[in-house]
């Protein structure tokens, strides 16, 4: 352990962001560095660092007192770290000093004062002191001293750190109060129970990167105020959510805060949901991610050094870094932790139709029949809040949805499914023995509680409400007994979670927010927060979970109620909620800036392991237009959660309500996504097993060319469908980059060999460009009106070949709705491949769903010579082949079950 003590008692060791050693020894030769995290105390030494310098920090300020002014101007102004983040607060030098704090205003600074802090911390600002550091099974633990008052109430004197390094790429570093517990997230991370080995790094290894550089910025942990800061190794950042913003984040002094909350999605605003997740690009492509395990009130804010800095109200420092070093694996490796996606129900991945709106059963039913009329495909109509009592959950309006069971019905005589929606909220103000939800619920004391103990009264969509308290057990059985009640008069398919921040039109409740110290932090990032859970732990601490805890008591609920899939979307999420639900981007707008800002927030929720996902097609509120709707279903066929929904009061946006111009464009786009469906079904097979994302940005295939790294305006399906979506009114065109290689037009097969470039692309209203990537197998299928249908068509499978002409592909099937169906063998499981000009389908895993299916067509693009024979297993075939190098077998009426050669000379 001689590097160890080396690296924490001489600070000039600590090295700088990007700096390649610490003890003159090439960082790869180090285990202790801070810049490779695989063989596990590899990142102690950038925070053990960082600790030994506020030490020495602490030591010379405590003789020298205020930090001169030519020392702290002689600091950068982008390696300014805040020390006066309060909100709306007047900093005077007065204020900043009494902090110890270097102050420096405009016009001492460089001019450059959008966002630089005027109050900042000097080199050495006093925090903690590291003490015994002992070795454990999976790492380290040691504790941490503070020697000094910092300025926030209830700083808590005496931390234990403690280092874990659970695999080769993951390392769990927590720091918490050394004397009383604290709270802590109650996540299910699977157990490790096997130390990681310590592997050296080749000299050749491109990696020479600090990921994480703390010494910049002190630890502050008090009772309620929580900081640290570090250093990035670039300003390629992603993640951070839920906010609207690009995908790649702005560093320009951004601070984003972290607190549920029911708002329509505006730009520098937190929003329905709290996912405290970052990946990084580093300048060699690599990529590596962090996530910080905490459910209370935070904020990150950005600097252009690049820097981030963590702030928080409660809880624990409670850190997971992942190595990676391709950011496919970064977002494999997090989702180990918070847990893998759900399998979705096959029909959840068709198109489904919604309105706050349709006034009647019999206006919903009769936009499901205009949709049938007009062949467009359908598998799910939904129901806003109109359709129940006086809005109150689980009732239905007799008079004007007294028809909604025989819609239900006939929706499942033509192979559709129905979705209502519910709000947490429970009506309070019905006279006792009539609303059987509250009774039963007050009866059983499953509301949250105000401070006195009494059911905290807040105000949503019915009036007054009650709030579930999803913490407790006992209301997920009270939950699953309403569902149940209700289901024996609407057999519906599906749940839709909204409103649940959970959202309060009131401020805290009916009777205010309270004076305590839970509504009242002395950094003032928490709304009123009166509410308390029976439990131990108050609402300041569960807020932002109630999102993920109501969709774990409906996914489980309606697994017993079914004994199917659950399909549920909600609009507040937290880590882990893929395992339960999907997500879409809340009350957007119909503008063409709302539709483009889909993208990103699509592709953040890639990231967050939340892949059923998408945002109101044609938008929520306002009136569309039919360019704007046309385009927008262009798109959203590509969404990996579909559906188009609108408010009352503004006109119909369904397909039927169009020109026939603009209906048959839509139709066309909704089919291209029913083709495609068992490849996106194959994806999700792929998010369910290992993580992968199914929205994927450019950079996920491309990580070495820096071009993808800011694109957000286009996006992959898997590794080989690259969407072009146009975003802009009045335009016949649209330009999209390419990265190097070869790629298809879907459509045709023409090919484009790009060098790595934009290029210019017709895209008339009746066209969406999509292209296929070099080496990618398709399986797509004949649409058909709905999955039901759609999946006994025929299969057509499209290879496009890459330059030395292969290409691979696989399928997942099953019967698209039973659970566990993988776990239980109960699949069929199919590998493409090309090479030497023969294409080959190899049956890795067979059940009787794929029995019923056939493969009719061969398309393989990119043939350079036109064949002279073609045969189907030993068997010569016709064929066609067509000048852009594209050849077609056809009528091959091939068992999807069985392993299948197609040879071409």
């Amino acid at each position: 352990m001689k590097s160890y003590q080396k690296l924490t008692t001489d600070s000039t060791q600590v090295p700088e962001a990007g700096e390649d050693n610490v003890d003159g020894r090439p960082l790869c030769h180090q285990k202790l560095s801070a810049w490779w995290l695989g063989g596990g105390l590899l990142m102690v030494a950038a925070l053990l660092s960082g600790v030994t310098v506020w030490v020495l920090g602490q030591i010379w300020w405590s003789q020298h007192g205020t930090p001169p002014l030519a020392k702290c101007v002689s600091i950068p102004e982008d390696l300014r770290f805040d020390c006066y983040p309060e909100r709306n607060t007047v900093v005077t030098q007065e204020l900043c000093e009494a902090r110890g704090c270097c102050f420096v205003d405009s016009e001492q600074s460089s001019g450059s004062t959008n966002g630089v802090p005027w109050c900042f911390y000097p080199p050495d600002f006093p925090s903690y002191t590291l003490g015994s550091v002992n070795e454990t099974e999976l790492g380290l633990v040691g504790f941490l001293t503070r020697k000094a008052k910092a300025y926030y109430p209830k700083d808590i004197e005496k931390l234990q750190l403690s280092v874990e390094f659970e695999t080769d790429t993951r390392l769990h570093v927590k720091i918490t109060d050394a004397t009383s517990p604290r709270n802590e997230v109650p996540l299910e991370v699977p157990p490790v129970t096997k130390k990681a080995e310590t592997p050296y790094i080749p000299l050749s290894s491109p990696r020479r990167t600090v990921l994480l550089n703390t010494t910049m910025a002190p630890l502050f942990f008090a009772d309620q105020f929580l900081q640290i800061s570090t250093l990035l190794p670039s300003s390629y950042l992603y993640g951070l959510g839920e906010h609207r913003s690009n995908f790649l984040h702005s560093l320009e002094w951004n601070t984003l805060t972290f607190w549920a909350r029911d708002v329509p999605p505006t730009e520098s605003f937190n929003l329905y949901g709290v996912h405290p997740f970052y990946l990084v690009m580093e300048k060699t492509g690599a990529a590596h991610g962090v996530f910080l395990l905490n459910s209370n009130a935070m904020e990150v804010a950005l600097q252009p050094a690049p820097a981030l800095t963590w702030r928080t109200i409660g809880g624990v420092l409670d850190f997971y870094i992942f190595l990676g070093p391709d950011p496919n694996l970064v977002v494999q490796q997090y989702q180990q932790v918070i847990g893998f996606p759900a399998m979705p129900p096959y029909w959840g991945l068709g198109f489904h139709l919604c309105r706050w709106g349709y006034g009647s059963s019999n206006e919903t039913w009769e936009t499901v029949k205009a949709m049938r009329n007009f062949q467009i495909p359908q598998d799910a109509q939904w129901n806003d809040i109109d359709y129940m009592e006086g809005y109150r959950d689980f009732t239905v309006d007799s008079q004007k949805f007294g028809a909604l069971p025989q819609m239900v019905e006939d929706l499942h005589k033509h192979g559709q499914y129905y979705v209502m929606i519910l709000d947490p909220g429970i009506s309070s103000t019905q006279p006792p023995g009539s609303y059987w939800p509250y009774d039963e619920g007050l009866k059983r004391g499953v509301f949250i509680n105000n401070t006195q103990g009494e059911p905290l009264i807040g105000k949503v969509w019915p009036g007054l409400t009650a709030y579930p308290d999803f913490s407790n057990p006992d209301t997920h059985q009270w939950w699953l007994e309403n569902l149940n009640r209700f289901h024996s008069i609407v057999p519906f398919d599906g749940i839709w979670i909204d409103m649940n921040e959970p959202s309060d039109f009131m401020d805290g409740s009916s009777e205010g927010c309270s004076q305590g110290k839970l509504d009242n932090p002395p950094y003032g990032l928490n709304p009123c927060s009166t509410r308390e859970s029976i439990g131990t732990s108050a609402h300041y601490n569960l807020h932002n979970l109630y999102g993920l805890m109501e969709a774990k008591a409906t996914a489980s609920a309606l697994i017993k109620l079914r004994e199917k899939r659950p399909f549920i979307i909600s609009r507040s999420t937290f880590p882990s909620q893929g395992k339960y639900s999907g997500h879409w981007l809340g009350d957007n707008r119909s503008s063409w800036k709302d539709m483009a800002w889909s993208i990103p927030g699509m592709l953040s929720f890639s990231l967050f392991g939340i892949p059923l996902v998408g945002a109101d097609i044609c938008g929520f509120s306002g009136s569309t237009s039919e360019e704007l709707c046309t385009r927008w279903m262009q798109l959203g066929a590509f969404y990996p959660f579909s559906r188009n929904h609108n408010t009352q009061d503004e006109k119909a946006q369904d397909p039927p309500a169009f020109s026939p111009a603009a209906r048959t464009t839509m139709k066309e786009a909704l089919e291209i996504r029913y083709s495609l469906l068992p490849y996106l079904y194959s994806l999700f097979h792929r998010a369910h097993l290992q993580g992968d994302t199914v929205a994927r940005p450019l950079f996920f295939e491309f990580p070495k060319d820096v071009a993808t790294y800011s694109i957000d305006k286009q996006f992959l399906w898997g590794r080989g469908l690259l969407v072009t979506p146009v975003l802009d009114p009045g335009v016949d065109w649209v330009v999209g980059y390419f990265p190097r290689g070869l790629w298809y037009d879907y459509y045709t097969g023409s090919l484009v060999n790009s060098s790595g470039e934009n290029l210019k692309m017709a895209a008339p209203l009746d066209h969406i460009n999509l292209h296929i990537r070099e080496g990618t197998i398709l399986p797509t299928q004949k649409p058909g009106c709905c999955t039901v249908i759609s999946r006994g068509n025929p299969m057509r499978l499209i290879a496009a070949l890459s330059q030395n002409a292969n290409a691979w592909g696989d399928l997942y099937w099953d019967d698209g709705e039973s659970l566990d169906a993988f776990a239980k063998g109960d699949y069929s499981y199919l590998v493409f491949n090309v090479t030497q000009n023969t294409f080959t389908s190899a049956v890795l895993h067979s059940n009787v769903e794929a029995t019923h299916v056939t493969v009719d067509v061969l398309t393989v693009y990119g043939v350079g010579e036109e064949p002279k024979i073609v045969t189907v297993n030993g068997k010569e075939w016709p064929f066609s082949y067509l000048t852009n190098q594209v050849l077609t077998v056809s009528d091959l009426q091939l068992s999807l079950s069985q392993g299948f050669s197609i040879q071409w000379k």
